[in-house]
Parts: structure tokens; C-alpha cells; sequence
């Protein structure tokens, strides 16, 4: 259930199975730069800003105009007009009651701005324009009317202006926007002058507008772009901080499962101290562990084939020459070897199988609190009353204190002793006894059984625990041993986290001591 809830949470964080690491990171980035380049939309919303602010000024202008133009005389009406048109930068035109045209600051005086001609400007003029209409057409904006000037054939009349109609027939002020050759605003404003049915019609050009919106937009286009380039760059250094020392892992790792060459080193990248390192440290760690269990592995069949040739190779003289005696008493003595040799086998198979599966069944074992001193005890008795400990007393040592609790299986914990209790018995001549001494200390529990017998070598001391290796007493029958004992012994202990290993008796007389060292049982 866990590892379908696992996988299914990897499936969802997946994008696509043909993504590299470095697309990934750069499409994180792009995406979230694209998000903030969203916001260059908003420019929108700043530019109905400013024109909302114009129309307002606009319609304050024209009704202050109006308001001065209605009460001044004919000469005065001019000298206005023209005044407020050079300070306002405005063009001010009045049209009386039958919308003709009565007075044009334009024409009164030199005008005070001039629409630009596009095709006079430079192409970078032309490539602002174009990105004006995308922008508006990707934000859905409204049509704006061109401005015209109404044809001057003719007097030219209030009529071609809806703004001046408005005006005059509801008597507010009427605010228009059109929009220039040069794409800038151009906002005009009609209102209402005295009762005598005149209206006043202002004309503004507001370049500054749509030049402040352009301003904007490119420096929010530079900044992503920075930030674009930035981030690409910080990507790519990323990734290559990352996916080289990955493809470097990748490379090694293949070549390791090939076998091609047994000398492949897998990096292990010292100078990372990320999460980078702590793999490069674990692929090295589990490469070196699978060598060493692959080389075990193979030394292990090795000898194994080696031992179980030698009793076939005894059998087979055996039952070959068998067939040849015909003396009984010699048949007898081949059919005895013969039998010794398949008990051996059989000995062997059974202790070779077992070998095999300790460390598969310890890794699935489920440690348990276990109190060593009574599990000795219950252990030493068992076997008195079996009688394996021959002419042997076997005594248990173990000081008043707390009770020593280790973390561990009973069964491989007790197989453990079993093995070193009869290594003891072996060795030990008749009648002596065997000391079990059990101590701890605030780190862990000891075991020692020390025996009586001609001791272990010191250059033995290690060999003894190699698979296969046997230092059997003479008196003891050639076979009777696999020479797997205490190499199954040592296994088990360090499953269990401990260790096991050989020494001289304390008392200095002669005889060897195995000693165990478990660590204590830890409630945390």
C-alpha cells in the first residue's frame, strides 16, 4: 500500500518521461518569468489611468474657458483663446448657435502643436506603433476613431463634431478621444458657453501619454529581459552543477553492472557536501559492498565445490573399489567410509544452505528486547539435561545489577551460544569446565565462554572465523566438522549490530576465549 501511495505521489510530480533535468529547470524558470512578463498587460490599465486623469483635466479646462469666454467681448474672446492656447498647448475653437464656426486660436495665432507625421519619424517610431496595435489587439482593446478635421471646402461647421451636438442639446460637457497619425491621443472636450446657444470645443494632443506607457513597457521589458537571461544562465549553471556529476554517477554505474572492468571507480564527488555528495558517497559505499559481497560470494562457491569434492572423491574410491574386495571385513571398512562421507556431504549441504540464508532472513527479522542473562541460562540448562556438554560443567557468571537487554532474535542469538558452547566442549579436555561470564556497561553487553583447551594462535585468531576453516582437536574424527560454525556465529553477531572475537583467557592459564559485544537495548 505505501509503495503504490509512493509511486502514485512520483507519477503526479512527473511531467513527461523525456524531459532531461536541464530542460526542466530552464522550463521552471522561463514559466515563471512568463508569469511576471503577464504583468507587462497591465500597462493597459496605467494608460486608461492617465486618460481618465486627461479627460478630467480637459473637461475642468474647457468649462474655465467657457465660463471666460462667456462674459468677455468680442476682442477680449480672441485674446483669450489665444492666450489659453499657447499656455495650454490647446487648440480652442467656438461655434455660435447655427454651428458655424465663430473664432479658431489656430487661426487667431501661430498653432501651439502640430500632429507628427509618421512617415517623417525613424523605423524605431514605426516598430512602437506596430507593438501599440499588437498590445492592443491581444488585450481585446476598443476601435478608436482617427482624428479628421472637417473638411475645409467650406465654412467649417459645429455639426461634424457629435461632441458639440451634445453639448448644446444637454447642456453638460461632452469629452471625445481620437486618435492621432502617430497613434497618440487626441482629446477633445465641448461645453456649453453662456445662454445664447455657443459652444466651446478644446483640442489636446497628448503624446506625452502614450510616450509614458511606452517608457514603461520598455523598461518592464528590459528588466525580464535581464531577469530572462539571468535565470537562463543561473539554469545552466545549475544544471551543470547537478546533471554532470549525475551523468558521471550514471556512466560509472553502468560500467560497474556491466563488470567489464573491475577497477571502475565510482566518484565520490569529497568536495560536495549536498545531496549531490551524500549519493556520490552512497552509490561509491553500495558499489564497494556489492564487490565485496559479489567477491565473498564467489570465494564461498569456491570453497564450497573444494569441500564437498573431497568427501566425493572419497566416496567415489570407495564404492569403486567395492566392487574389486571381496574380502568382507575390508567391504565393511568401505562401506563405513562410504557412509561417513555422505553424512559429511549431508552435514555439509545442510550447513552450507543455512550459511547462505542468514543474512536474507536476519535483514527481514524483527529485533526484540531480549534479556541475554536468562536467555544463557535457560540455554546452559537445556543442553545439561541433553548431556551435549559431555563431563563438562558449564557455569554462568553474571554480576547483581541491572539485567542485561539486548535488541535481537532469540532463535539466531541461541545458535550463536550453541556454536561456541560446542566449539568449548570440543577443545576442552574431559572433565574441565567452561566459564560463561555476562557483563555490561553503559555502551553495551558482553559474553565470554572461555574453555580450558590448547587455546587459538594468535595468527589464528582471525582464520578461525573464515568459512571452512577448522582447528579440530586430534582426538576428534576427521569430517565431523563443516568449518562453518563459528563464520555463521560471526554473522549473526554482526547482524546484530556486535562483534565476536577471540582471545587468551584473562586467568592466563591455557584455553581460548570467545567474547560477543552486543550493544544495549535502547528504548529511544
Amino acid at each position: 500500500m505505501a509503495e503504490r501511495i509512493a509511486r502514485t505521489a512520483t507519477e503526479r510530480l512527473r511531467w513527461s518521461p523525456s524531459l532531461s533535468l536541464t530542460a526542466r529547470m530552464l522550463a521552471v524558470n522561463i514559466i515563471a518569468l512568463g508569469l511576471l512578463a503577464g504583468s507587462i498587460f497591465y500597462l493597459d490599465s496605467y494608460r486608461r489611468q492617465l486618460l481618465a486623469e486627461r479627460f478630467s483635466l480637459a473637461g475642468a479646462e474647457a468649462q474655465i474657458a467657457a465660463d471666460a469666454l462667456a462674459i468677455a467681448n468680442r476682442t477680449e474672446r480672441r485674446d483669450i483663446m489665444v492666450r489659453i492656447s499657447q499656455e495650454q498647448k490647446l487648440r480652442l475653437r467656438l461655434y455660435n448657435a447655427r454651428d458655424k464656426l465663430v473664432a479658431d486660436s489656430f487661426e487667431l495665432a501661430e498653432p501651439s502643436f502640430h500632429f507628427i507625421d509618421p512617415e517623417s519619424e525613424p523605423w524605431y517610431q514605426h516598430a512602437a506603433r506596430a507593438l501599440d496595435r499588437g498590445m492592443d489587439f491581444l488585450l481585446g482593446a476598443p476601435p478608436i476613431p482617427d482624428y479628421r478635421d472637417p473638411e475645409e471646402t467650406v465654412e467649417p461647421e459645429g455639426s461634424a463634431w457629435p461632441e458639440v451636438q451634445e453639448a448644446r442639446q444637454a447642456l453638460v460637457t461632452s469629452i471625445r478621444q481620437r486618435r492621432a497619425p502617430d497613434r497618440t491621443p487626441v482629446i477633445t472636450a465641448a461645453v456649453p458657453v453662456g445662454t445664447k446657444g455657443e459652444v466651446l470645443l478644446t483640442t489636446r494632443n497628448a503624446p506625452d501619454i502614450t510616450q509614458n506607457v511606452r517608457d514603461a513597457r520598455q523598461t518592464l521589458a528590459i528588466i525580464i529581459g535581464t531577469a530572462l537571461l539571468i535565470s537562463i544562465l543561473l539554469s545552466l549553471f545549475l544544471a551543470r552543477t547537478i546533471v554532470q556529476p549525475l551523468r558521471s554517477l550514471v556512466r560509472a554505474a553502468v560500467r560497474v553492472r556491466l563488470g567489464r572492468d573491475r577497477k571502475v571507480v565510482v566518484p565520490r564527488l569529497p568536495e560536495r557536501r549536498d545531496e549531490i555528495g551524500l549519493l556520490a558517497r552512497a552509490i561509491s559505499d553500495m558499489t564497494a559492498a556489492l564487490r565485496h559481497r559479489i567477491d565473498a560470494v564467489e570465494s564461498f562457491a569456491a570453497d564450497v565445490a573444494h569441500e564437498i569434492k573431497n568427501p566425493l572423491a572419497s566416496l567415489r574410491s570407495a564404492l569403486e573399489s567395492l566392487e574389486k574386495v571381496e574380502d568382507a571385513q575390508l567391504r565393511r571398512q568401505l562401506t563405513s567410509i562410504a557412509v561417513h562421507d555422505i553424512q559429511r556431504i549431508d552435514r555439509l549441504v545442510t550447513e552450507i544452505a543455512d550459511a547462505s540464508r542468514i543474512d536474507a532472513q536476519l535483514s527481514r527479522t524483527t529485533f526484540e528486547p531480549l534479556d541475554i542473562g536468562q536467555l544463557v541460562k535457560a540455554l546452559v540448562a537445556e543442553r545439561q539435561s541433553r548431556g551435549v556438554n559431555r563431563t563438562h560443567q558449564v557455569t554462568v557468571a553474571q554480576p547483581q545489577g541491572p539485567r542485561p537487554i539486548v535488541a535481537g532474535d532469540a532463535p539466531r542469538l541461541c545458535r550463536v551460544l550453541e556454536n561456541l558452547l560446542d566449539n568449548a566442549v570440543s577443545f576442552s579436555p574431559e572433565g574441565a569446565s567452561i566459564e560463561v561470564e555476562i557483563n555490561q556497561d553503559n555502551g553495551g553487553v558482553h559474553i565470554s565462554i572461555s574453555d580450558h583447551g590448547p587455546g587459538i594462535p594468535e595468527d589464528s585468531r582471525e582464520k578461525v572465523f573464515q568459512r571452512f576453516h577448522s582447528l579440530r582437536p586430534p582426538s576428534e574424527d576427521f569430517g565431523s566438522h563443516s568449518g562453518l560454525g563459528l563464520a555463521i556465529a560471526r554473522t549473526i553477531v554482526e547482524a546484530h549490530d556486535g562483534s565476536l572475537t577471540a582471545h587468551d583467557r584473562r586467568d592466563g592459564e591455557p584455553g581460548a576465549r570467545l567474547l560477543i559485544d552486543l550493544p544495549a537495548w535502547s528504548a529511544s
